[in-house]
Formats: C-alpha cells, sequence, structure tokens
C-alpha cells in the first residue's frame, strides 16, 4: 500500500524525556471507541488512553499526534470527544447522522472529509439481499495533533490500515495526514476489488445476452446498471476532495504526502472509468435485451399464425360441409367422407411444410 518500506521491530521507548501514561479502561461493549493511540515519530506509545488522556500527553510532548477509531457513536457518545478536541458541531451531526456524499470541508483548524467504502457481495451470499454492491460512510476529522476516523457500516474495516502504518513508523512519523493518505489509499483500492468483481458479473450477463437461444431478464440488467450507479456516487465526488488534498489545500498535509494523495487520485481516476463504461456498457445491453426480447416476441407470433393458420384450413372445410344443405355437392358421394379428410389432411401437410421451409416452425 505504501512506496515506504516497512521497518522491523519498532523500538518502543520515549523520547524527549516524557515517559508514556499508559491507562487501563475498563472494557465496556457499547463504547464506540474501536482504537485510540498516541503515535511519536512514527511510533505507537504502550498502553491503552482515554481521548482526554490521548490529548494531553500530546499537547504536554508538543510533538506527535492521536488517532481516535469510532464505530457508528450516537451524538451522546461523540459529545465528549468532540469537546475534547474541538470540532465543529455541524461537522459532528454529519458524521453521527451520516448519509453524506464524498466531501471535505475546512471548520476553522480541522478539515472534515466523507467517504463512502464499498463491498462486493458475491452471487451466493445474495439469498435475501439483492444489493450487489454494499456502501457504507467515512468520516474523517482532520487536526494539527489528531485524526478522528468514524465509521458506519461493515465495510472497510481500519485495523489492517491501522496494522500497516505502524509497520511503516517512517511514513507514520509524517503526522495525521498519512493516516488519511493511508486510509484513503485502502477506500479506493477497495473501489478496484469491487469494480473487478462487478466486471466479471458484467460480462457474464453480456456472454448471456448475445449467446443463441438464451434467455436474459431485463430485470437482471436493471439490477446491475442501479448498483453501478451506486457505485458512481461513491467514486465520482471523491475526485475533487483528493485534488484539494493533493494541491496545498491545508498546512495540516505536508508537501511529502501531497504526492501520495496524487497517486491515490490516479488510481482513483482508473476506477472512474471503469464504472463510467460500465454504465455505457449496461446501457448497450439493456437496448441489446430489449431487441432480443421483441424478436423473441416475433418468433412467437409467426409460429401462432402458422398453426392457426394450418388448423383454420380443415376447421373451415368441415365448417362449410357442416351447414346441412339438401342441395350440396358430394353430400350423397359414398367417398366424399375419406375424400374430404384425405384433403384436409394433405391442406395441413402442405402448410406446414411452406412454414418450416420460410422458418416460421
Amino acid at each position: 500500500m505504501f512506496s515506504i518500506p516497512a521497518l522491523g521491530l519498532r523500538n518502543r521507548s520515549t523520547r524527549n524525556g516524557h515517559r508514556s501514561r499508559p491507562v487501563t479502561t475498563a472494557s465496556n461493549h457499547s463504547t464506540p471507541v474501536v482504537d485510540c493511540a498516541v503515535y511519536v515519530d512514527g511510533l505507537r506509545l504502550p498502553g491503552e488512553w482515554t481521548h482526554e488522556q490521548a490529548m494531553t500527553e500530546v499537547r504536554e510532548r508538543h510533538g506527535g499526534f492521536v488517532w481516535i477509531g469510532l464505530h457508528e457513536p450516537d451524538q451522546q457518545q461523540i459529545n465528549g470527544v468532540a469537546e475534547t478536541f474541538g470540532l465543529h458541531e455541524l461537522a459532528v451531526e454529519d458524521a453521527v447522522h451520516a448519509h453524506q456524499r464524498p466531501k471535505l470541508e475546512r471548520y476553522d483548524e480541522t478539515l472534515f472529509m466523507v467517504l463512502k467504502t464499498v463491498r462486493y457481495v458475491p452471487n451466493r451470499a445474495r439469498a435475501t439481499n439483492s444489493d450487489i454492491v454494499e456502501s457504507g460512510e467515512l468520516m474523517i476529522f482532520l487536526g494539527r495533533d489528531f485524526v478522528i476516523t468514524v465509521r458506519h457500516g461493515q465495510q472497510a474495516e481500519l485495523t489492517r490500515v491501522r496494522n500497516e502504518l505502524e509497520q511503516s513508523p517512517d511514513h507514520l512519523a509524517l503526522g495525521p495526514a498519512a493516516v488519511v493518505h493511508g486510509i484513503a489509499d485502502h477506500v479506493v483500492d477497495s473501489y478496484l476489488g469491487v469494480t473487478e468483481s462487478v466486471q466479471d458479473d458484467i460480462d457474464s450477463i453480456e456472454t448471456e445476452v448475445f449467446a443463441p437461444r438464451t434467455s436474459v431478464e431485463a430485470e437482471q440488467i436493471y439490477l446491475m446498471k442501479r448498483e453501478v450507479m451506486q457505485l458512481r456516487r461513491a467514486v465520482m465526488p471523491l475526485s475533487q476532495p483528493l485534488q484539494r488534498l493533493a494541491g496545498g489545500y491545508t498546512a495540516h498535509v505536508p508537501d511529502q504526502v501531497r504526492s501520495y494523495f496524487r497517486n491515490v487520485e490516479d488510481h482513483l481516476a482508473t476506477v472512474s472509468e471503469r464504472v463510467a463504461s460500465f454504465d455505457e456498457l449496461l446501457t448497450t445491453l439493456v437496448d441489446a435485451t430489449l431487441a432480443k426480447i421483441t424478436l423473441q416476441q416475433n418468433t412467437d407470433m409467426r409460429k401462432i399464425s402458422a398453426w392457426v393458420a394450418i388448423i383454420s384450413t380443415p376447421t373451415m372445410i368441415a365448417g362449410i360441409y357442416g351447414m346441412n344443405f339438401d342441395e350440396m355437392p358430394e353430400t350423397q358421394w359414398a367417398f366424399g367422407y375419406p375424400v374430404t379428410l384425405l384433403v384436409m389432411m394433405l391442406a395441413c401437410v402442405m402448410l406446414f411444410k411452406i412454414f418450416r421451409r420460410n422458418n416460421w416452425l
């Protein structure tokens, strides 16, 4: 994920004469805090921390930063964190209620970034859920000496991101902006994985649409098109926030980190091109499916018309001789009945061969 190679075992010794203060907190299953850590010179200080103690440690050291991870907090649960770090009430409200578009906003000295997380649902897992792509949200508060992540949904867990960053202390030493880059890189990489899986599904649908004697329901393509639209709403708006982070929008992102954001932006451009091509291809497949359905209906109508013509011939003859007039030819002839049946049979066979020759049957 990162271009800086991971180092070996980390030295957890304290620096600048300060001693880390681990705190043992009681286990609380209802807490939204997934992890709270203090990083100094790219190294994680040992122990468990509350958000107040972590912030105090960083401010006393005049160095390092705090990274707090939250999962679906309510207003009451996030209020303490918001007061400690001075988060703007509007940004906090967005983080609690979610349902935001990808964006980047500045509130005083804090940046607030929203990303959409996505996860591909395999075919075998869609028995009770028709969604092909599940989405969630990830909010990031970025300050001079802290980064706070708020995650909604089960997509894009950040444990692996935190572990990988902790294995690259040189990169993590660049500050909280390095954490934002790692998260954005992780989210965009998940986009790439989802688009590859969606591509496989679209290829399968395309094969079925253009294969002879196969039937593809238009609803299946419309469902895929809806999911691609959901993916597009997650991917497309993220381009502008990444451009602003890579272009010096804030002093919280040092020059060394901007180049990493430009790399993430390039990956996002690749995803955007794929999603745009999906939309165009699915539109073409919808048109092809409708044309195939129309052709099948025309074929069915020709078959029905051919059989109606075949059946109507003996019906017409039987109807004529069933009028019971006294003066009708062949009614008194001994061979009238078998000859009439023979004429009916020959007419039906002749019509059948004609329709078969013209591919109506």
